[in-house]
């Protein structure tokens, strides 16, 4: 099958970016397909740093185009700074993008409703990255004020569409709190209106494109936001984000059947982390958690928030592997465990004396699990310049495989690094 995809097995954060990086050479499309400016990834790519959020990865490689499907809600404004950012840095890569008329518009009613709505919630806040992306799919799903790309670039109708709209939200703004912001919708008209002039150019029938790809043989990479876990559907509600960001959400996210993809990659980090509210059964909040947040450099590309830190919850990731379809794993970051004597995994779950290996659908029940943990011998060396798998110390070859078995799935590539040189392939 022509295409591919790369799917985040935990909560987020994972690694992927370098991920697909590495396969953006094999491919000639890349589309991201949910999710907002709220996903951050490091990328590193000519000796550069590249901190992306919105646009995909493959815009940094001048033979791919990279597409933005109508799954994804995006903010004119975050996407031209991000794109400005790249092009000041010697990237010219406005022609190479493209993006959906039917992706939802975030408009700035959304990010002060979500940050009311998120302060109202007091000590049960979901910890949103306040970006307005949850506030835009509840008014893609409710559909009344819901604007798409599509309706951006239609001046009058765009213009029609936010004055009707800002007398409506700015009453349920002033409820929520009295003292807050006042829009003006001209201002508003104005600022998007300039950004629509910009993104004119790019915006097409993203589908259409890829199914016609497709059809002529053309590759196509699929590059998830956020994590499993953190899937509306199928993730650890609430403390979710507001899109399919499983495997499941590809197909709806993209418009591209599941029968055209034919590899499906899955990337767990060798510990997880988590950023936000909600149950972690394998946590760590202590000096050994603080120790791998150090190592790992734990703290968001988006928000730069601390991420809680903890054993690798194989658990949780094989749940994200099955209900993704996953056909193998890549173990990131193994470079960071270096040092300790000993490490765990957690291969099940004890919950009020029943031990099982499935994810429990209801939090209250996940936190009160109890991680079953495995203990395995750790490794003192240094293994960032190491490139093959066998010449891994035994201790990390003993981790790896031991993952893989409690995952379920085998592990196809080990990353012992950022650069994309640090990167073991396993044969299969």
């Amino acid at each position: 099958m022509p295409a591919t995809s790369v799917i985040g097995l935990q909560w987020g954060d994972e690694a992927k970016g370098k991920i697909v990086d590495l396969l953006t050479e094999q491919h000639e499309i890349v589309i991201r397909y949910q999710g907002g400016n709220n996903a951050g990834h490091t990328v590193k790519f000519d000796g550069k740093t590249y901190k992306l959020s919105l646009l995909p990865t493959g815009i940094l490689q001048s033979h791919v185009k990279s597409v933005i499907a109508p799954g994804v809600v995006i903010d004119p404004r975050a996407f031209l700074k991000e794109l400005d950012a790249l092009i000041a840095g010697g990237e010219d890569c406005a022609d190479r993008m493209m993006i959906s008329d039917r992706a939802h518009v975030i408009c700035p009613w959304h990010l002060l409703e979500e940050a009311a709505l998120e302060a109202s919630r007091g000590g049960s806040a979901i910890g949103t990255t306040m970006r307005g992306i949850g506030t835009c799919y509840r008014e893609k799903v409710g559909r009344f004020h819901a604007i798409r790309i599509g309706d951006l670039i239609q001046k009058d109708a765009f213009a029609e569409k936010v004055r009707e709209i800002v007398p409506f939200k700015q009453n349920i703004l002033n409820t929520l709190n009295p003292d807050g912001a006042q829009m003006d919708a001209d201002q508003i008209i104005d600022e998007y209106s300039g950004c629509a002039d910009r993104l004119r150019p790019m915006v097409a029938d993203t589908t259409a494109y890829l199914l016609d790809a497709l059809e002529s043989g053309k590759k196509l990479l699929f590059e998830g936001a956020q994590g499993c876990l953190l899937d509306v559907d199928h993730g650890t509600f609430p403390y979710v984000t507001s899109s399919n960001s499983s495997g499941c959400g590809i197909h709806s996210g993209s418009g591209v059947p599941a029968r055209a993809i034919g590899n499906m990659i899955g990337v767990a980090k060798a510990y997880t982390t988590r950023v936000g509210g909600g149950p972690f059964p394998t946590e760590l909040d202590n000096e050994i958690g603080q120790k791998i947040r150090d190592a790992g450099n734990e703290y968001g590309t988006v928000t730069g928030r601390p991420r809680r830190c903890g054993w690798l919850d194989t658990v949780a990731t094989r749940y994200s592997a099955r209900i993704s379809g996953v056909d193998s794993v890549v173990i990131a970051l193994l470079d960071v465990l270096s040092g300790f004597e000993e490490l765990n995994i957690c291969e099940a779950y004890d919950i009020n004396g029943k031990v099982t290996r499935d994810l429990p659908s209801r939090c209250e029940d996940l936190a009160i699990a109890k991680p079953v943990l495995r203990r395995i011998a750790g490794w003192s060396e240094d293994i960032t310049n190491v490139r093959r798998f066998e010449d891994l110390p035994v201790a990390a070859q003993e981790y790896v495989k031991v993952a893989a078995e409690l995952i379920g799935r085998p592990v196809s590539i080990v990353s012992v690094g950022p650069d994309r040189e640090q990167t073991i392939h396993i044969a299969s």
